[in-house]
């Protein structure tokens, strides 16, 4: 009835408009300290490698497949933590067009509260301002829908490369994160097993491995994708595929650390490198974002009663 419109407000975040915006963006993203100008300079190379991000036009398109998924009586939107449009200014977006309570999705299925406890509190302020209950979605890693997505992304690139080698990766973190939260270490453990029995991959057909690893003094964890490829090469492998199991659209640490520099590290070991296609508007990743919406929804819902 009148009033009851929910809401779905998919968050991740974000990435520099332009080349001018990129201090601005690393900045932010650095906690308000200003990146190092070398670091500016690597980081201005690499967005014109890949023509630019198209994180946050990816992550609009997904929230414009999930409002139609969810059907009638739904609608979704999109905010980013460190560019526009904001967290408060998706939120805001849904209440205009009648949302009245918010379920908020962080566009990574693991949950950690250090690393997403920002994305939380900005959704709560939001909320708060705007009048409107929120909740948030916890960990979705082993939603059964999302892990049938990327298995069958999996299958998907392996049908090229039948006998390729995969390698399942997350995003690196430095070491004292994982000592702080090592639950969350484990949540990307279990997808990265939960997809390879999904896809059906033989243990001696794939390995875990790190990705995108920061340009720190300190130690990150590993071992980084890029290391294993020789000894993948020297087994006989000539195809390699990478199947990332934390990131779901398109974006610099995908079309640049990926595609580009770990892509020629793969062919300098002698090895043909392929990814999986990201997640993005595939149907079956966006159904599986349905599914976390309505629970989180309903949660909510039995809350506010």
């Amino acid at each position: 009835g009148a009033g009851m419109t929910p809401g779905v407000l998919l968050m991740t975040y974000g990435a520099p408009r332009d080349e001018a915006d990129l201090p601005r963006y690393l900045a932010a993203v650095r906690g308000g300290r200003d990146a190092d100008p070398d670091l500016v300079r690597e980081m201005a190379r690499r967005y014109a490698v890949i023509g630019g991000s198209p994180l946050i036009a990816r992550t609009l398109e997904q929230a414009a497949a999930l409002e139609r998924e969810l059907g009638v009586g739904y609608v979704a939107s999109a905010g980013m933590r460190f560019s526009a449009p904001a967290i408060a200014d998706g939120l805001q977006r849904l209440v205009a067009r009648g949302a009245s309570r918010i379920a908020g999705v962080v566009m990574s299925p693991q949950w950690s509260p250090t690393l997403m406890g920002g994305y939380d509190r900005a959704l709560q302020a939001a909320a708060s301002s705007s009048g409107v209950p929120a909740a948030m979605a916890g960990a979705w890693y082993r939603e059964p829908l999302f892990i049938g997505a990327l298995a069958e992304l999996v299958a998907d690139a392996l049908r090229d490369a039948p006998g390729a080698f995969v390698l399942l990766t997350a995003h690196s973190l430095p070491k004292r994160v994982f000592e702080t939260e090592p639950d969350y270490i484990a949540q990307l453990r279990v997808t990265g097993e939960l997809v390879a029995n999904a896809a059906g991959l033989a243990a001696d057909r794939w390995r875990w491995a790190y990705q995108s690893a920061g340009h720190t003094q300190e130690e990150w964890l590993r071992p980084d994708l890029v290391e294993l490829f020789p000894a993948i090469a020297a087994s006989g492998v000539r195809d390699i595929v990478v199947a990332p199991v934390q990131f779901l659209s398109d974006h610099l640490e995908v079309l640049y650390d990926l595609d580009v520099a770990a892509a020629q590290q793969a062919v300098a070991a002698g090895l043909r490198y392929r990814r999986i296609r990201m997640p993005n508007t595939d149907p079956l990743f966006i159904r599986a974002l349905a599914s976390v919406a309505r629970e989180t929804e309903a949660a909510l819902l039995d809350a506010v009663r």
